[in-house]
């Protein structure tokens, strides 16, 4: 299976990897996450590699509509028990929660952004910013800082969110391909503020994690992580397995309250700690924007190719 690495695989492996293995006796490896094109020319040479994708909700439409996925058996999961139900092919596993991180030692409350149109404002809150290297994200974030309210991101304003985007350009120190980067970076002091993820941030303030790092919760991104069977997979069945091992209330509880993620089962919230929901967001607040992956089924490819224009000009 595929993971972004970090602290977020090392939760996975204590959490859900090795728990399966030991009830199953079914190994899990987990590798890299591939570009969605090495996935394709896989499939093309009938030499699939992968059998099971961790990924966003929008990298995980994109692909269904090529055609990239096994259907899934529905029958495996408690689907009454989501708070996301599944699709065909796509089940939520859980979801990351996107936002602003800073140094607390550096910076004082009201020297630091806590949502979107702050980040953007260069004036007020000078300093060296990541973003990620993609569209998805990135355009959402620069709407909101521009003001459209949540409920109508979608679909983008795509030039107004690169006029947006101009307006920062020069403040980007890096354009962030590997997540870890986004808390190691700010860890150094090679950056003043970081678009990251609330698991992320969490884990610094365990010991031995580094500075420990802050997180905003006035205003995030909520973005679904979805499971993915390759289609031609090797070992297909003990993939359908695993997904279906993933979706326990018992495992979603142990992954999400060690991650500070958002559980896609109903069950599993009560099971999350007192101290791991100071780390989630209120999902009522209207600041908050849930990303739509749907969206990104017919633009991500054209929008990417623009977006990594822009970025090397």
């Amino acid at each position: 299976m595929t993971s972004y690495g970090g602290s977020f695989q090392d939760i996975l492996i204590v959490t859900v990897t090795d728990p399966f293995t030991k009830e199953t006796d079914i190994k899990v490896t987990i590798v890299p996450t591939p570009d969605i094109a090495k996935l394709k020319a896989q499939e093309l040479m009938g030499n699939v590699e992968i059998d099971l994708f961790a990924i966003p909700d929008e990298v995980a439409a994109y692909a269904s509509k090529q055609g990239f996925w096994e259907k899934l058996d529905l029958s495996m999961f408690d689907i009454e028990d989501m708070v996301i139900p599944p699709t065909s092919e796509l089940v939520t596993s859980h979801s990351y929660v996107g936002g602003l991180a800073w140094d607390p030692k550096k910076h004082r409350p009201e020297d630091h952004p806590a949502n979107f149109a702050e980040y953007f404002d260069l004036k007020k809150f000078p300093g060296r910013r990541t973003f990620r290297n993609r569209p998805n994200e990135t355009l959402e974030a620069a709407l909101l800082a521009d003001g459209v309210l949540p409920k109508n991101i979608y679909p983008l304003d795509i030039n107004r969110a690169f006029d947006v985007l101009d307006r920062i350009k020069p403040s980007i120190a890096a354009w962030i391909t590997a997540t870890p980067q986004t808390i190691s970076l700010l860890q150094t002091g090679e950056i003043d503020f970081s678009y990251t993820y609330a698991s992320r941030v969490q884990s610094t303030n365990q010991p031995g994690s580094g500075a420990p790092l802050s997180f905003s919760f006035e205003q995030n991104l909520i973005g679904p992580e979805k499971l993915a069977v390759a289609k031609g997979a090797p070992n297909k069945e003990k993939a359908m397995k695993f997904a279906a091992y993933f979706l326990r209330p018992e495992v979603q509880g142990r992954l999400c309250d060690a991650a500070a993620s958002v559980p896609n089962s109903k069950k599993a919230v009560s099971m999350l700690s007192p101290e791991t929901r100071k780390w989630l967001p209120d999902m009522s607040n209207p600041n908050h924007l849930v990303l739509n992956g749907a969206y990104w089924i017919d633009n991500l490819e054209s929008v990417s190719r623009r977006f990594k224009e822009w970025v090397l000009t």
